[in-house]
């Protein structure tokens, strides 16, 4: 027999309690068909001559006392971590131990799927309560959605996922990889010709290949929000060359040039709405000034940045560059200001455009917006103006190799 508190938790469908009063017991009955005695037992030992219900007769009337209702909401499945991930791939026969962590590596590294904590959002459900005659109807909140470190899809992820799943339908199905992965098993033993099996693969893909670069456009995920509440110009939002981005008007279509607008890390091009887009034109913001330069915010291709002239520096992904305040935005700038200084190993006045910097991997000299490598055997405290432009100057040209001539 269990407590009300020892009941598990049942998932799926509306649960409905109904409590009556029997022969002096409690008897509720949970809306799944299931009745049980509501007592604590856990100070008590089990006896064989307790029942799940009291003595009962026939045509005796049970006593009322408060039935209670409240609204639930499906469930979608849970995210993978790393872990429930490999465990999924080992199940459909996908890969080997060699290649799970390779491969869920290399899915972050190239932004299909990353760790996210999300806090989870507010949501407001009905309870609903019969006592006696009166029905008491009450709206409550619960927090729904929080994740902890789940590898979660991004953007430019689902967009690939979708042009894959669209175009190379048999390639995506689980059944193929796994009969793949058993092929290359057959072949280590020896018992499958692996250019028969290669030619089995490659000809139909390449065939798939040819047909989806002639008959498939660029896939963007493009999805329309609406259209601008003044100029009327249509708005969308898509994956562009810097990642997710909305779009107001095409040049194509009204002769004027687009305007463009960076998403924030917590937008996503399936979910953002056209009042969330607008806002984002707001950028940048100029929260004030800092001896007579303006102090800016704004969205890059790397993320929100705080800009004094043209010094930039990267906002901490906890901070929304739309609520940012002056003062967090200036301590922000001076403190990328002080990394600078303290980078800096050498100035010169005849060319302020240019410095010795202490980088990531080692000195290295900066013009503008050009770096240059310091040869191994000069030291670059000693560098002076005329060493600077000497190894500017002779500073070997980047190769790139060439493609070999198609037979």
């Amino acid at each position: 027999m269990q407590s009300l508190k020892e009941r598990p938790l049942r998932i799926g469908a509306p649960q409905v309690e109904k409590t009556f009063v029997c022969k002096g017991e409690v008897i509720v009955f949970d809306g799944f068909l299931s009745v049980y005695i509501e007592s604590n037992l856990s100070d008590q030992d089990d006896d064989d001559t307790q029942g799940l219900l009291p003595k009962v007769e026939k045509g005796e009337d049970a006593t009322r006392l408060e039935i209670n209702a409240n609204e639930r909401f499906s469930r979608a499945p849970a995210r993978y971590v790393e872990a429930s991930l490999v465990k999924k791939l080992e199940e459909l026969g996908i890969g080997r131990p060699s290649t799970y962590a390779p491969t869920i590596s290399t899915i972050q590294k190239r932004g299909y799927v990353e760790k996210k904590i999300n806090d989870g959002t507010e949501r407001k459900y009905i309870s609903m309560s019969l006592l006696e005659d009166n029905v008491e109807i009450t709206t409550k909140t619960e927090i729904t959605g929080r994740e902890k470190n789940k590898l979660s899809p991004t953007d430019i992820g689902v967009v690939v996922t979708d042009f894959l799943q669209d175009n190379f339908k048999d390639i995506m199905d689980y059944q193929f990889t796994a009969i793949i992965e058993s092929q290359f098993d057959e072949i280590a033993q020896g018992e499958l010709d692996w250019k028969k099996m290669l030619e089995s693969f490659y000809k139909p893909f390449h065939s798939g290949v040819e047909n989806t670069i002639e008959n498939s456009e660029r896939a963007t995920g493009e999805r329309s929000l609406g259209n601008h509440p003044e100029s009327g110009r249509k708005i969308i939002t898509r994956i562009g060359k810097f990642g997710p981005m909305v779009q107001v008007g095409d040049e194509k279509e009204d002769g004027i040039k687009a305007e463009f607008a960076s998403l924030l890390s917590s937008q996503s091009i399936s979910s953002i709405t056209l009042e969330e887009a607008l806002e984002l034109f707001k950028l940048p913001r100029i929260l004030g000034k800092h001896e007579d330069k303006d102090v800016k915010v704004n969205i890059g291709r790397f993320g929100p940045y705080v800009q004094v002239e043209k010094t930039y520096a990267s906002i901490p992904k906890e901070l929304d560059p739309m609520e940012i305040d002056f003062d967090t935005a200036l301590e922000i700038y001076l403190e990328k200001v002080k990394q600078a200084e303290a980078n800096k190993i050498k100035s010169f006045e005849e060319q302020p455009d240019l410095f010795v910097l202490n980088g990531k991997y080692g000195p290295y000299i900066k013009q503008g917006k050009a770096n240059f490598k310091i040869p191994k055997d000069l030291v670059a405290e000693d560098l002076e103006l005329k060493d600077c432009l000497d190894i500017i100057k002779n500073q070997p040209k980047k190769t790139r190799g060439k493609k070999k001539a198609k037979k």
